[in-house]
């Protein structure tokens, strides 16, 4: 289990956690739900969530069973909540106690800090995720959460359980959203969102909050993952009720309230990174007729900048799961990151595409997914020894469903849980291994082999053999194409 970092504690029992420093990750201050949940408000004071009830913390920071029922007697049952306008409509302002906040020290999550402590009365936990995306900004973060108002900062490092529980089942079940996209953001949001869930009940939160917009799909990948795991959390979602309409208003705010601002260089484009991929928006992407730009890429070289010798590099397969890079060995996270590199140097994994987002606009987007369009050749080419005609239909059919589920913030649905046991079962036998050779942009499959292997080279050799009579093809295509042939007798007037 990732460990968590702790650097301040806002209860009265000290609470840390201890882990070695790492990238962080933040919520995607782009994107957030158009559907909105209102409760009604809740029947204890901030003052009763306090004091003696929270003085019980186990060593590995569970909370006592005396607080627990305290929180439970606080929040509403799932029976009471109804449907309704903006947070704001709630009644939860004056009422919520303690907030979880997805937080990257950039300027929304830093301006939303205050923004809860001024408009819900209530503490705030900020929590960064590391789920591989790269930002060197871990150094300093505890400082910006606190002076933004925040009483403690929680980090974990989420990389490995990422790759394992979330990427590996996506690329097992041929998870493609709209023919192209591979899903790094969509798997990113449910394991950061359950995350949050965890350190909301050690600490004792009441609610969570991210920076999301209404316009995208994060808000509603974060929300239903809040729903399914823990229903009677609140959720605050500022983007959907303040008057802060842009950076400026947002810079305005910060000084107002005595928060430092970042000082890094605001991109031109919109972006969210992790070890699966990174995407591009906004700026000239959003003409579609644009062409990006050459320096806009960061994980890969441009195609016709790469290397002129190919490489060939082999990817060992256990029960449709990537074990091993070239026969050695490696976790999941060590091993996505080892093909990033090495697909990278390659042009390997771009993808321009117009997609359909949830929430019903198109969007454009631009991926760099290297090491996941590396994996996904592999998988799909030992399936083709291993997998029947009927089975491996299928499961391309599922697949599309299961890449929508995911899409759509469904990780937790049970149709989705169901379909991958599916998945899991039917990927038994494909074992073995790939090989691929990388050129400027392009994968092409030179070698396949697995020990389950469908393929029998003496029954479809040219040569004749005892398995296969030649002899028997007449009487199958007259059987096969019988309907054919009485739908023409038909019209021939036979």
């Amino acid at each position: 289990m990732a460990q968590l970092n702790t650097m301040s504690a806002c209860l009265p029992t000290n609470f840390a956690f201890h882990a070695p420093k790492s990238e962080l990750n933040l919520c995607h201050d782009g994107v957030a739900c158009q559907r909105k949940l209102s409760f009604q408000e809740l029947g204890a004071r901030k003052s009763e969530l306090q004091g003696n009830a929270f003085a019980g913390l186990s060593i590995n920071g569970g909370v006592t069973r005396a607080r627990n029922q305290v929180i439970r007697a606080a929040l509403p049952s799932y029976s009471e909540t109804e449907v309704a306008g903006s947070t704001k409509e709630r009644g939860l302002r004056g009422k919520l106690n303690k907030v979880v906040l997805a937080y990257s020290g950039g300027l929304d999550t830093s301006v939303i800090v205050p923004w809860l402590r001024e408009n819900y009365g209530c503490e705030v936990v900020c929590f960064t995720a590391d789920v591989g995306q790269g930002i060197k900004e871990l150094d300093g973060l505890e400082q910006k959460a606190k002076a933004s108002g925040a009483c403690q900062l929680v980090v974990k490092d989420l990389k490995e359980e990422f790759v394992k529980d979330y990427i590996f089942p996506c690329l097992r079940a041929g998870a493609i959203y709209e023919r192209k996209y591979l899903l790094g953001t969509s798997m990113a949001r449910p394991v950061i969102a359950k995350a949050m869930v965890d350190v909301a009940k050690a600490v004792g939160a009441d609610a969570v909050a991210h920076g999301c917009t209404g316009k995208g799909n994060d808000q509603v990948r974060f929300e239903l993952t809040f729903f399914a795991l823990d229903p009677k959390l609140n959720v605050v979602a500022p983007w959907r009720e303040w008057d802060i309409t842009g950076r400026e208003d947002a810079i305005e705010y910060a000084k107002k309230h005595n928060v430092p601002v970042p000082v890094t260089k605001k991109s031109i484009y919109s972006r969210d990174g992790n070890l699966w991929h990174l995407s591009h928006e906004g700026d000239i992407l959003e003409d579609p007729e644009n062409e990006p730009k050459k320096d806009m890429f960061m994980l890969s070289v441009d195609p016709e900048d790469a290397p002129n010798e190919p490489e060939y590099v082999d990817i060992g397969i256990v029960s449709g799961i990537p074990v091993s890079v070239d026969g050695q060995e490696l976790s999941p996270a060590s091993l996505l990151t080892k093909l990033n590199e090495i697909g990278g140097r390659h042009g390997i994994g771009r993808i321009d595409m117009v997609e359909n987002r949830l929430v019903g606009m198109k969007s454009r987007g631009v991926y760099e997914t290297p090491g996941g369009t590396i994996l996904f050749a592999a998988a799909r080419e030992l399936e083709s020894l291993t997998l029947d005609r009927e089975t491996m239909q299928v499961k391309d059919s599922l697949a599309l469903k299961y890449a929508e589920l995911v899409y759509a913030g469904r990780w937790f649905d049970p149709l989705r849980e169901s379909m991958d046991a599916f998945m899991e079962k039917i990927s038994e036998t494909t074992t073995g291994s790939v090989t691929l050779k990388l050129y400027k942009g392009s994968i092409t499959v030179t070698s396949r082999k697995s020990p389950y292997s469908l393929y029998r080279q003496d029954i479809s050799s040219f040569e004749s053999g005892d398995v296969y009579d030649q002899a028997d093809a007449a009487g199958f295509i007259r059987l096969y194409g019988l309907p054919m042939r009485v739908r023409a007798m038909l019209k021939e007037g036979i």
